[in-house]
């Protein structure tokens, strides 16, 4: 069985190479490689896979993924610039791709070995990853 939780934040980041030119950076990330910065606004679905616990119904608690999320995710992401903002970024790109797999190791960390665990980032409602670990 599988639940999801979904979750939004805003944040600006920027995707660049420092050792590209500008127009090098702009040829490969075009406007995303914008030097002020450009955001967006990510839709985070965090699926729990797992067996339906007898006593509760449950898969996990709903409200427990809820406040993990908020807590580990929406409050240090949220209206931040990634690049600048974001110790996880400093020297990572933060692609979507990037940032899924930064999500997924921060809440993997807080859950029980027995749920399997998998999230899907919407960049724009055009553009989404999904990561489930290695």
């Amino acid at each position: 069985m599988k639940v999801c939780r979904r979750e939004t934040f805003n944040s600006a980041h920027r995707l660049f190479n420092p050792d590209w030119s500008d127009e090098k950076n702009f040829e490969v990330f075009g406007k995303c490689s914008n030097p002020n910065f450009h955001g967006h606004n990510y839709v985070l679905e965090t699926w729990v896979e797992g067996d339906i616990d007898l006593e509760t119904g449950y898969v996990i608690d709903l409200k427990y993924l809820k406040d993990l999320i908020r807590n580990e995710i929406c409050e240090r992401f949220d209206h931040r610039n990634l690049n600048l903002d974001c110790e996880e970024f400093h020297s990572l790109k933060p692609s979507a791709e990037n940032i899924a797999v930064v999500i997924w190791n921060i809440l993997r960390k807080h859950l029980d070995n027995r749920y399997q665990l998998s999230v899907r980032l919407w960049e724009t409602e055009n553009n989404s990853v999904s990561y489930s670990g290695l």
